[in-house]
């Protein structure tokens, strides 16, 4: 697993709150007998004794090692500071300086320049001396450390240089190396009236990796595989969402007319092609730019912060609702027709931008069709948050929109060849309508969690989908009808087989009724625990061992749930203090109700008999949710040293203390450690590998 993602201020605009984001990644507690000393650092004085002195902290790293420059904007990787407790001795004299020049890269998770060094680094801070008599400067320094595999955690530690009075001469180097290269998240932070900023790196020896870290780390610096493949997934899902919008009333019969407008209307082929070619780049530079504004408006904290947010779960509930209820027929979902007349105006004038103004009036025409797909393609993205994913979604969608008209341009026989409009078109409408609704109760199911409603539990929120995927079966098979669906004379054989897989889904949703876990869809469905009546959990009741169970009522147990029959703890402290009690290491679980990682870890990797075992036997298990509402009382709210936010509910706690101790904001985020709360192994995140976690599970043992 690799590091790489900061927790940094992110200013929205007027009408948005700031958003605290720390994009993650912990990594690298090795053992105790391996301890990383990736950096050395050396303390010295120049000029000492003299009015104008300056302080130079050196750092020696290791090869393969690096640590980021102290220049570093907004939303980038951590910096490392330096911050100087004031003093009437001494004052400063301009920023620090540093050298050499560092390695500067472009990093495509930050989507900006990152500047580092290696092998060497120096900072120089010059202040001016107003005291005769000898003393000390004091501070501290934070700093963090990265390879191209892994990032050691973050650390803060002292430093001290021994400045003589103005009246003195003498030079004095005061080199103390620095025992511990553990590393913690650097901010700048103003001490007093008196703060230096200092970027810095940690090098570690030259030890081998654990397995576990090997199998979590990526080969280059600051991105992951599981973050490059939702990348790429919300990117085809675009993709597929475009194909799907061809398909709709409102664009389909616009292909042959669009595609003979520009080769009837063309002196030559070549001309028709290239004006095809230019209208088909309108179309992705149109859909991208309302992508890209929707990235630059939220950003990556708010896009991570939408993700778990009831409130908004909520919204994007109803916005799905309403675009279902659109696809059904109930309304259209139109944007104002005077739109529509400026741009058609402009368009009639011809050239470059009367092409582009044509797929201008294509976009608003088809709203009606296209604008519930966009909106559940932005909602899904946004729900993912990925900084990103709403730029790829709409780069996949207009790509997928725009390869048509472009196509059929350049070969205009295949126009032969392409299905006949009718009433087909609005079978595609309704069916989208259907699936829609059935995902729309993924986003209330998450909300109803969240406050503990027990509206939607597993079970009813089976039976909805039940209901809504034997609906779409049947009106696929021509049983059920809407208003403005064409007659069905006979089934052909694309919509039997469609509908055989839709009924033919609904009867594989029957047996979670009981309790069934659905490996398919489980992270779409409402935690195991929500179920009332539940065989398949019972037996897993005794499953993995005569494992002791805690005695007594645990705090917040009649509100969460553990999946599998596993006596879980949901308040930190309270199960450290039964780990101590008998004796055992804790295993960490921060998860969420709305996370769908999680949801497919329990039920793909925790039932192995050898994991629940493991889990059960070895382990005090301490489920941590960080999306619950549950309101903490008046004396346990405080304010969070760390983001400085207000910590109200539970799953604020649970945040703030992932954050602060583990700097990550990622779940599922497993962690195991000892009695006290200190870290025995490595992190581990989502990956459905069970012999991969299986050897993290084992992994403290060493």
């Amino acid at each position: 697993m690799i590091f790489l993602k900061s927790l940094r201020n992110t200013k929205i605009n007027k009408m948005k709150k700031t958003l605290l984001l720390l994009l993650l990644s912990f990594i690298s507690l090795v053992g105790f007998s391996q301890i990383q000393n990736p950096v050395k650092w050396n303390y010295s004085v120049e000029n000492n004794g003299t009015e104008n002195a300056t302080l130079v902290i050196s750092a020696k790293i290791d090869k393969g090692w690096h640590l980021y420059s102290q220049f570093i904007g907004d939303g980038g990787p951590v910096p490392t500071t330096i911050k100087l407790k004031a003093s009437k001795e001494y004052s400063l004299v301009g920023k620090t300086e540093e050298s050499p020049k560092p390695h500067s890269i472009y990093e495509e998770l930050f989507g900006m320049k990152v500047a580092f060094f290696e092998n060497k680094a120096s900072f120089k801070q010059k202040i001016k001396v107003s005291s005769a008599k000898d003393f000390k400067v004091t501070g501290t320094l934070e700093f963090m450390v990265c390879d191209d595999k892994q990032c050691l955690p973050p650390e803060e530690i002292e430093i001290a240089f021994d400045v003589k009075g103005a009246s003195s001469s003498n030079v004095i180097a005061n080199n103390s190396s620095v025992q511990n290269s553990k590393i913690e998240e650097s901010k700048i932070v103003n001490e007093d009236t008196a703060s230096v900023v200092v970027a810095s790196n940690t090098t570690a020896s030259d030890s081998a990796k654990s397995d576990t870290s090997k199998s979590l780390a990526d080969s280059t610096l600051g991105k992951s595989p599981e973050a490059d493949n939702s990348m790429w997934g919300i990117f085809f899902q675009g993709f597929l969402f475009g194909f799907v919008a061809l398909l709709m009333p409102c664009i389909f019969p616009m292909i042959p007319l669009t595609v003979s407008f520009f080769t009837k209307q063309s002196t030559s082929r070549a001309v028709g092609i290239r004006k095809a070619l230019i209208y088909g780049l309108s179309i992705v530079v149109i859909y991208v730019a309302l992508g890209l504004g929707i990235t630059i408006l939220l950003g990556a904290s708010a896009l991570n912060e939408l993700s778990s947010d009831a409130i908004f779960n909520l919204i994007f509930f109803l916005v799905l609702v309403i675009f279902a209820t659109s696809f059904f027929g109930a309304f259209e979902i139109t944007l104002p027709s005077s739109w529509s007349t400026k741009a058609d105006a402009k368009a009639d004038k011809g050239g470059l931008l009367g092409i582009f103004f044509m797929a201008v009036v294509l976009a608003i025409a088809s709203f009606s069709c296209t604008g519930p797909l966009i909106g559940t393609l932005l909602v899904d993205a946004a729900n993912k948050g990925q900084y990103m994913g709403p730029f790829l979604g709409m780069l996949g969608f207009s790509v997928s929109l725009a390869l048509p008209f472009t196509l059929f341009a350049i070969f205009p026989s295949w126009l032969n060849s392409m299905p006949k409009s009718g009433g087909w078109l609005n079978s595609v409408k309704v069916t989208l309508g259907f699936i829609e609704l059935a995902f729309a109760l993924k986003f209330l199911s998450n909300v109803d969690m969240a406050y503990h409603w027990r509206i939607l539990d597993r079970e009813v929120f089976i039976v909805l989908w039940v209901i809504i995927f034997a609906m779409l079966g049947f009106y696929l098979l021509g049983k059920l009808k809407f208003s403005h669906d064409s007659d069905v004379k006979h089934v052909s054989v694309p919509r039997l087989f469609l509908a055989i897989i839709t009924l033919s889904f609904a009867l594989y949703l029957v047996p979670g009724l009981w309790g069934a876990p659905l490996k398919a869809v489980s992270g779409f469905l409402p935690h195991q625990g929500t179920q009332d009546f539940d065989l398949y959990t019972r037996t897993f009741t005794n499953a993995g061992g005569d494992a002791a169970h805690s005695t007594g009522t645990k705090k917040y147990a009649d509100r969460l749930h553990a999946p599998l029959g596993i006596d879980a703890f949901f308040d930190y402290e309270e199960g450290l203090a039964y780990a101590k009690k008998v004796g055992k290491p804790v295993f960490l679980d921060f998860t969420g109700h709305s996370c769908t990682n999680c949801r497919k870890m329990e039920n793909a990797v925790w039932p192995d008999p050898e994991v629940l075992r493991r889990l059960k036997n070895d382990f005090v298990v301490i489920s941590l949710y960080v999306d619950d509402r549950t309101e903490l009382p008046d004396s346990e709210k405080y304010v969070s040293k760390f983001t400085g936010k207000k910590v109200k509910t539970l799953g604020n706690r649970n945040v703030d203390l992932q954050v602060s101790k583990f700097n990550s904001n990622a779940q599922p985020l497993y962690v195991i450690v000892d009695a006290e709360g200190n870290p025995l192994t490595n992190t581990h995140g989502y990956k459905e590998d069970i012999p991969g976690y299986i050897s993290f599970l084992d992994s403290w043992k060493k």
